[in-house]
């Protein structure tokens, strides 16, 4: 049951706003001077505090109820406040309201209006404790995950990140092949060195090879190496990948671009670990643990006769897959602040652009905006517009005012808050109408 303290100095006040809440099922305490107020607040938790402005007969200037609310804000900075008051000036209020107040309500006050704006704040405070308790507990387990595991310095907040990492560290210390499957940019290569350092093999080398940055004619060279005269150029023989990562792992990047020829010799090399060098017929062997990556879809490979549906089979034992980063918002600032060099920081203005942003290019996208900001920002705060992005898909610029949100700023504001509209409109600077309004609009499903 949701809890309220009223502080007022009439004990008539007290007994009206308890008999009302209480029709709504919410339990009241009642103190009439701030002190005990302060006191009670320190001693108990509380989801909404009415208080007065006035606590002696012979003053109207409401400077106790200010004093009050500053002391309520230092000591419960989250707690949503309404001001409850016959005679404080309306310039008074605004003022309050502007530093932090919840509501301003004149005495005598209109009992459905009153309920209206108490329903609306506990709302707010119940889906502000259940997102708090949420993050804590994820913050737990990734502590938890931090210790147990060595995550290579990965920068992450994001719960999407969380069961791909997690996933990644379960299967670490298996032989078998993993799969990792994301768009480019995404950090497919630092879940392969996460996989490493975590398996049986973590002593021995770890060998990246990108398969799409090679001419399909070098490609087989590259992994399984060449005898001296094996094509031209070929001056001296020289190991490929696979002698180079054995009693490691070798991670192929891009595994979609491997042409026919290799991808047979691959399939050989996973069932059997032996292979020929390029131009040679002495067989070799090796123990290898294959971490592969595309952004290809393989399936529609093996359809269209591009991709052995063998091989593939034999390379996604397991698959990981790397979310985008426009999927993983709570990631986005973490990694943002991570980018920055020495003796810069994101203006408010800054985040609210990089959240709002659609990143096509992913992390690697962010990091190369974080710098860019860093360069062309003339003091220590990075503002919007060094960042040179544009947030909406369409190429037009997303509104930064918090006027009026696009639907990349819902979007985000609704996955951090786990689907609670109070939340995230409160989050977006909207009345829950107006964000209702607003998802009516864009055509996004309000559960």
């Amino acid at each position: 049951m949701p809890t309220v303290l009223i502080i007022d100095d009439n004990p008539a006040v007290a007994t009206a706003l308890e008999m009302l809440l209480s029709l709504q099922d919410v339990d009241t305490r009642a103190v009439t001077t701030p002190e005990d107020g302060l006191a009670l607040l320190a001693r108990e938790p509380f989801d909404l505090v009415v208080q007065d402005m006035n606590f002696r007969a012979d003053t109207t200037s409401g400077e106790e109820g200010l004093a009050l609310f500053a002391a309520i804000r230092a000591q419960c900075p989250d707690l949503p406040v309404i001001l409850l008051t016959a005679w404080t000036h309306l310039e008074s209020a605004v003022d309050l309201v502007k530093a932090g107040a919840a509501d301003y309500l004149a005495k005598p006050w209109d009992d459905r209006k009153l309920l209206a704006t108490v329903n609306n704040l506990l709302e707010l405070s119940a889906a502000r404790r259940e997102l708090a308790h949420r993050r804590n507990g994820e913050r737990r387990r990734r502590d938890a995950l931090g210790r147990e595991y060595d995550l290579r310095g990965l920068i992450y907040a994001d719960p999407a990140s969380e069961t791909a990492l997690t996933l990644a560290c379960q299967v670490a210390r298996s032989e078998l092949p993993v799969l990792i499957t994301g768009p480019n940019g995404a950090g497919k290569e630092k879940f392969a060195e996460i996989i490493h350092a975590n398996s049986l093999v973590r002593s021995g080398p770890f060998v990246a090879l990108n398969c799409g940055a090679l001419p399909s004619e070098l490609i087989e060279a590259e992994l399984f190496g060449a005898e001296a005269g094996a094509y031209t150029g070929a001056n001296r023989a020289r190991e490929g990948k696979f002698e180079a990562a054995d009693g490691g792992t070798l991670f192929l990047d891009e595994i979609g671009t491997l042409p026919p020829a290799g991808q047979v010799k691959l399939l050989r090399v996973l069932e059997t670990g032996r292979f020929e060098r390029l131009g040679g017929n002495r067989e070799r062997t090796v123990k290898v643990r294959i971490v592969s990556a595309t952004n290809a879809n393989l399936p529609a490979q093996i359809a269209a006769g591009h991709f052995r549906e063998d091989l593939y089979y034999r390379l996604n034992a397991i698959e990981i897959k790397v979310p985008p980063l426009a999927q993983r918002p709570d990631d986005i600032l973490p990694l943002a602040r991570h980018f920055l060099p020495p003796g810069k920081r994101l203006g408010d203005d800054a985040e609210r652009a990089l959240l709002a942003h659609a990143w096509p290019g992913n992390v690697r996208e962010l990091r190369n905006t974080i710098q860019r900001g860093a360069l062309l920002a003339r003091g220590e705060a990075i503002g919007a517009g060094d960042l040179g992005l544009l947030a909406a898909s369409n190429g037009t610029a997303a509104p930064l005012n918090g006027d009026e949100p696009d639907r990349a700023s819902i979007e985000a504001a609704l996955q951090r808050s786990g689907g609670v509209l109070a939340q995230a409109a409160h989050e977006l600077g909207l009345s829950r109408q107006a964000l209702y309004r607003r998802l009516d609009r864009l055509g996004i499903k309000r559960d």
